[in-house]
């Protein structure tokens, strides 16, 4: 277990902590000549406050060709009254009203299928409402991979803020350690989500591989199952420069978390066989040799408590034992957070140890639940 965790780290995750053809030196991106048009995506649903705040970031964004057009899905806030009068003061923003939610899809795919259809230019950037670019120049540095004609996707990378206690702690750390996996892979020529907080792609790419038709039904997926079905290593492209990132503000409860983690675990059972094969023998080994790394610590100290004198193979074997295990941790250690580091210092470095334990545990508990039926039951994205 311990070597499968090794190699992921050493020869998989370390593509990403030593990752720097899309990190100008200056940490400044800007808009090329020869980039094409984008249109801004903004799904929302009684979104009023944040859109205040989000569009007017949106609007100033620096680039040479680009609109804002925000899906009002079904709003009881004042929304659709804040766009009327936003789309007027704001010279890039127009709005789309949705009044209906339709049986045979899900309504955010239903209204990021229309927002598509109606994107003025052949690139489409997408975020959510209670998102925030890090600079004025997000736009700009999300579409720059986009240049090479080869290039259909950019993953983006979307943190949460700091705040207090374990919850958020759990947040960041989780979030992290997705981005690590989906931009490792990426790089390893293996890409397999994105994250629609900070997503940019093709118009011709959706409607080539007919959008969201196969998962239509799905709950949520309409980032990651998209990539998931449309990415290959050729076509997609990573943004890790920090101008570029999108934060939001994490959830503060752990009811409203676990909601919507089961979203996300959900849409993970529609992915690729050898997708789900390679993470979970990622995950598997991570919680694996965590476990047999405290059954070899708990043996020894029942051993040392009990008097039990070891053999010359056992004292052998336990060296070689706690040794892998000491060179896992270190390993993590340093190549996560010297990630966590260029990823807006996610997670500080000397906490590695600690988010590495909670991950462990995390994966787990998710993964015993995913073992036990449970009752279906309707699951919204708003």
């Amino acid at each position: 277990m311990v070597s499968i965790q090794l190699i992921y780290i050493l020869f998989v995750f370390s593509r990403t902590a030593f990752e720097n053809g899309n990190v100008p030196a200056e940490g400044r991106v800007a808009a090329s000549a020869d980039q094409q048009g984008v249109t801004i995506i903004v799904c929302a649903r009684n979104e009023l406050e944040n859109l205040t705040e989000l569009l007017p970031l949106l609007n100033d964004q620096h680039y040479p060709a680009f609109d804002i057009l925000v899906m009002d899905d079904r709003s009881t806030d004042g929304t659709t009254a804040f766009l009327e009068q936003a789309s007027k003061e704001l010279s890039q923003v127009r709005f789309i009203r949705i009044d209906k939610e339709y049986e045979h899809i899900t309504p955010k795919k239903y209204a990021l299928t229309i927002a598509l259809k109606q994107a003025i230019h052949p690139i489409v950037l997408l975020t959510d409402a209670d998102c925030r670019p890090a600079s004025a120049d997000w736009l700009a540095g999300m579409v720059a991979p986009l240049v090479s004609a080869d290039k259909k996707i950019v993953l983006g990378f979307s943190p949460y803020f700091q705040r207090p206690g374990l919850l958020n702690l759990l947040i960041r750390a989780e979030t992290l350690f997705t981005a690590v996996q989906y931009f490792s892979l990426a790089l390893a020529g293996r890409p397999y989500m994105g994250v629609g907080r900070n997503l940019a792609y093709r118009t011709q790419l959706f409607f080539e591989n007919r959008g969201f038709y196969t998962h239509k039904n799905v709950v949520g997926g309409d980032d990651d199952l998209f990539v998931n079905e449309v990415a290959t290593g050729r076509n997609t492209a990573i943004c890790l420069n920090p101008d570029t990132f999108t934060w939001s503000n994490p959830k503060e409860t752990w009811a409203d978390w676990r909601r919507q983690k089961e979203r996300h675990l959900n849409v993970g059972n529609y992915y690729k066989p050898g997708h789900k094969a390679q993470l979970g023998l990622l995950i598997g080994s991570y919680v694996l040799s965590w476990v047999l790394g405290l059954v070899v610590g708990g043996t020894l100290l029942g051993y040392a408590l009990g008097h039990h004198p070891l053999s010359e193979n056992e004292r052998l074997l336990l060296r070689i034992a706690t040794g892998a295990f000491a060179g896992r941790i270190l390993a993590f250690w340093g190549i996560v957070g010297r990630i966590s580091y260029r990823l807006g210092h996610t997670v500080h470095w000397a906490l590695m140890p600690v988010m590495d334990l909670t991950l462990a545990v995390y994966y787990g508990i998710a993964g015993a639940k995913t073992l036990v039926t449970r009752r279906k039951k309707r699951i919204y994205w708003r």
